[in-house]
């Protein structure tokens, strides 16, 4: 059954435009494996604007002969429907099994619906209004196939949703093209740190002597006696018109931090919680996402982290890009320093200023500020580039989504 909308465009049930539903299997945590045949997208693996990534998906040592009907095909609709409810992508495609975590959805659409455009159009404000229209649950809330099924949806022709999925992802795969030379980048600042100050193989290195494993003129500290500011961020009120921006969990990850996942909040912050350029900040409670630690490369003005994320500063004199890339890669160690309840770990200010720091002599410090700095300015204005990106996509979305923009 359907109905006239704007924009003459027809408005379906979606169930209409469904041909096969189901929630992600469920199988014993214990199967998780690193030599794993099968892959598991998670809800942790889809970014909030719907983007999937697929080389943090966990592996499972599972009989594929036993989930035949669950794995995933290129083009399949995928909707989180506990956690962060609602959240949309389109699968598409891996050269390994992939079946949909257990707080999955899969969606397959039929011959004449564009899962691209859908899964923009759920990502949009009045696609997760009407999500969360179907939601129940108090303390945890949640969707599931029968009530996404019952949503009305608009129906454009696949002309028009292909033309508006394209002008979308047009953006998007510039902002994906971006993030992959951002990623080789830091690989490449991350290759040289580790050459020099985990290796110990720095300009010059064959003629220091070597004391007590550590080079003559280098200095054994801790992170919290080269930084200036340790501390946990703030409580926010959050308000979706207040100027101030607060990050939290979910902006952290990868080892970068993602500004267009933050949200706004109107409480005033003591200038020293105002996070700086330079900053690393560390998730600090949870499951999943404790220990995970990125370094803010970018000024960003009137912006605090929440309490769950502590930011470690460093003092002056301190190199901004050794700090960085001396605390960054302990994410995997911090995660299991973690104290308190099995549903709330947490690290405390003191773990994190106990971190071994090792400290190099100023000229050779210098050296690699020097050595870095051309990547490091590359970082920040593709960085910048997908800010505008982001934000431009952003405001064209709903404008195509409701038909002001004709295609």
């Amino acid at each position: 059954m359907t109905n006239t909308v704007s924009n003459s465009w027809e408005e379906a049930v979606f169930a209409d435009i469904v041909d096969d539903s189901a929630f992600g299997p469920r199988f014993p945590g214990d199967a998780y494996d690193t030599d794993g045949n099968i892959l598991t997208l998670r809800t942790t693996d889809i970014s909030e604007d719907g983007r999937i990534s697929y080389e943090s998906m966990p592996r499972a040592k599972l009989d594929e002969s036993k989930f035949v009907n669950h794995f995933l095909k290129p083009g399949d609709l995928v909707i989180t429907r506990s956690g962060r409810v609602g959240t949309t992508a389109v699968f598409d495609g891996f050269p390994e099994p992939v079946l949909p975590g257990a707080f999955l959805i899969r969606f397959r659409l039929r011959e004449g619906a564009d899962p691209r455009f859908f899964c923009y159009w759920f990502n949009s404000r009045i696609g997760q209004q009407r999500l969360l229209s179907v939601a129940r649950g108090a303390a945890q809330q949640n969707i599931n196939i029968t009530n996404v099924k019952a949503l009305k949806v608009p129906l454009p022709s696949i002309t028009t949703q292909r033309a508006i999925a394209s002008i979308l992802s047009a953006y998007d795969d510039l902002i994906e093209n971006n993030q992959r030379r951002i990623a080789l980048l830091e690989e490449a600042a991350r290759l040289l740190y580790r050459e020099w100050f985990v290796h110990l193989r720095f300009p010059g290195h064959e003629h220091v002597a070597i004391k007590d494993g550590v080079p003559e003129g280098w200095e054994k500290k801790t992170v919290g006696e080269v930084s200036s500011f340790i501390s946990r961020g703030i409580t926010p009120n959050y308000d979706d018109e207040a100027p101030g921006i607060v990050l939290n969990q979910k902006c952290i990850r990868n080892q970068r931090i993602d500004i267009s996942l933050a949200r706004r909040q109107s409480k005033k912050v003591p200038k020293e919680k105002l996070v700086q350029y330079g900053d690393v900040l560390i998730n600090s409670t949870g499951q999943g996402t404790l220990g995970r630690v990125a370094q803010l490369l970018l000024p960003v003005e009137d912006c605090t982290v929440d309490s769950h994320v502590t930011i470690a500063r460093p003092e002056e004199g301190i190199p901004i890009n050794i700090y960085g890339h001396c605390i960054t890669p302990m994410g995997k160690f911090l995660s299991t320093m973690g104290r308190g309840a099995t549903n709330q770990t947490e690290l405390s200010r003191e773990t994190v200023a106990e971190l071994p720091f090792l400290q190099p002599p100023k000229a050779l410090a210098n050296e690699f500020e020097s050595s870095v700095k051309g990547i490091s300015d590359q970082i920040q204005n593709l960085m910048r580039q997908n800010s505008l990106l982001i934000k431009s996509r952003d405001l064209l979305l709903p404008r195509l989504m409701n038909g002001e923009i004709a295609v």
